[in-house]
């Protein structure tokens, strides 16, 4: 059994230990100040300050106090007064709609429920609902932008700046669902940025992380990419560091914290796209049961286009228009926790989408020394790319047709396997991918059978030919006349088979054609007729058998 490398071991053991043993710290610690720091300007005074500041101008005998000053109608420049938090104004503050996906509601505070657009405001009260295949991108009034996903639903609880100070505080509810969110950093004394869940509550001051809530337990999940998430439940607060995770049941404190599994390797990731619908695979990831995978418009991922669980390394969706974008890929672990990221950009280019081949299709076989290519019509396609190669990868072509204004096209080829394919071409020589390769075998026409001269007895006429390719059959006929519309015999031999014999017929002239016909079943054209004259007493001819060629 090897031993886990020392990377592991930090992640695994290390790094949680440390969270652990810092956990009656982050519990001991008093709260933070309850005060905000102002620098005292030129001409300030306590009347003033207490004006443009706080809730009531009558407070500035206290901040006189409280602070120590002597004469409140002349500050030092620079000195340092404490401001209660308490008693500093309060402005109620709206959120911006960045971008929106699909189906998503907003319902205000004792008001009717009415679809969100970009245009709207968010204000304190409102609940957020997405709907399946749904997003949101809010930005908050301190540069926090949070990305809401599919069925999900959030109540923004309050929005607020305290007074002219710039300090912000944001508390919102996750009822259901997830959210991704990049918190701007807080002030350390009167900023403020929460999550609150049933089951547990985040609070923040300027990190990057995940939470989400299981609609069927309530149990809420949090996962810490950046900074620090300090998670309360049942009245225990919980240190999550950078790489971590925790969870929590409602009525239960939060779990230790968990190292996240690391992100997967997309590098044999397609970069480039021609098919819809859209399909990618990745390396499995150790300790994965399942993966998040979603696709962002851009690497500001603040507009989230697809999103989806997968059982297996892979994800497919239905559709999606052509154009560049980002994958995001992340393993959710036993416990439900996902993991880190891995992004990479791709191309979609699928359209004008490939007509639908005709003939010859795979494994199709082609006669002669030239071969009719067919597809489909496209309706969106002014022209077709069409290439033949005697490669598979197109390595080196045979053809290269790059505007084909029908439906079809012959080409020369020689005897061998062959692969084509075709793309359409749409207006403003807007050229769509190739379509799926098929592959078809160009054969020569069989080769007429080069006849000997007929032997002839009392009885029967005999016919020798050379032998053409293995598992070539024949097909003769023996007829009175040359147009040989009432072949007297007309006979397949089988296979590998060089001579007939046929009754002798009465004297006459007669006439005797061949074909061969290869081991497909392609027939060739019959050989040039032969004519045979019957005497009338066979004696003569016994070892004179006449076999004359036609002059046509």
């Amino acid at each position: 059994m090897s031993l886990p490398s020392f990377s592991d071991f930090r992640k695994r053991t290390l790094l949680p230990l440390l969270a652990w043993l810092c956990l009656p710290l982050a519990q001991a610690a008093p709260p933070p100040e309850a005060d905000w720091i102002y620098l005292v300007k030129p001409g300030d005074t306590l009347s003033q300050i207490s004006q443009t500041y706080l809730i009531s101008t009558k407070k500035w005998p206290g901040l006189q106090k409280d602070n120590r000053v002597g004469e409140p109608r002349q500050l030092t420049p620079g000195t340092q007064l404490r401001l209660p938090i308490a008693l500093l104004k309060r402005e109620a503050v709206d959120a911006e709609v960045l971008n929106l996906q699909g189906p998503v509601t907003r319902t205000p505070l004792n008001g009717a429920t009415q679809a969100l657009d970009k245009a709207t405001r968010l204000l304190t009260g409102d609940t957020i609902d997405t709907g399946v295949d749904a997003t949101v991108s809010i930005k908050f009034i301190d540069g926090s932008r949070l990305l809401l996903t599919p069925k999900s639903r959030l109540v923004l609880s309050e929005m607020v700046i305290l007074g002219k100070s710039g300090v912000a505080q944001t508390v919102m509810e996750l009822q259901q669902g997830a959210l991704d969110t990049r918190v701007a950093k807080q002030s350390p004394t009167a900023g403020r940025y929460e999550v609150k869940t049933r089951a547990v509550n985040l609070a923040v001051r300027g990190t990057d992380f995940r939470a989400s809530v299981d609609p069927a337990d309530q149990v809420g999940r949090n996962e810490v990419l950046e900074g620090a998430v300090q998670a309360s439940a049942a009245g225990t607060p919980v240190l999550v560091p950078a790489g971590f995770g925790t969870s929590a049941a409602p009525g239960k404190p939060a779990s230790p914290p968990v190292a996240l599994l690391v992100a997967p390797d997309l590098s044999g990731v397609d970069k480039r796209l021609e098919r819809v619908p859209p399909r990618f695979q990745w390396a499995a990831l150790s300790g994965a049961t399942r993966y998040r995978a979603q696709i962002f418009a851009d690497k500001t991922f603040e507009r989230l286009l697809l999103d989806g669980v997968f059982t297996t390394p892979g994800a497919k969706w239905t559709d999606l228009p052509d154009g560049r974008y980002v994958l995001r890929v992340r393993g959710v672990d036993q416990g439900g926790l996902e993991g880190l990221n891995a992004d990479q950009e791709f191309v979609l280019k699928a359209r004008p989408e490939a007509p639908f081949i005709s003939e010859p299709l795979e494994g199709a076989k082609s006669y002669g020394p030239t071969a009719k290519l067919r597809w489909s019509n496209s309706v969106v396609a002014q022209a077709y790319h069409v290439q033949v190669s005697a490669q598979a990868d197109f390595s080196s072509l045979v053809a290269d047709l790059p505007a084909v204004a029908g439906t079809e096209q012959t080409v020369t080829l020689e005897p061998g396997k062959h692969y084509w394919r075709v793309a359409s071409i749409a207006a403003g020589a807007d050229h769509g991918p190739f379509g799926d390769t098929q592959s078809f075998t160009q054969r020569k026409i069989p080769d007429s059978p080069q006849v000997e001269a007929p032997g002839m007895d009392e009885k029967q006429l005999t016919f020798h030919w050379r032998a053409g390719d293995a598992g070539a059959k024949y097909q003769l006929q023996l007829a009175n006349e040359l147009s040989f519309s009432k072949p007297l015999v007309d006979r397949l031999l089988p296979e590998n088979q060089t001579q007939a014999q046929v009754d002798r017929p009465a004297p006459g002239t007669y006439y005797m054609r061949i074909k061969t016909i290869d081991v497909d079943g392609f027939a060739g054209p019959f050989g040039t007729p032969q004519q045979i004259v019957v005497p009338d007493d066979p004696k003569p001819w016994r070892f004179l058998p006449l076999l004359l060629p036609l002059l046509l």
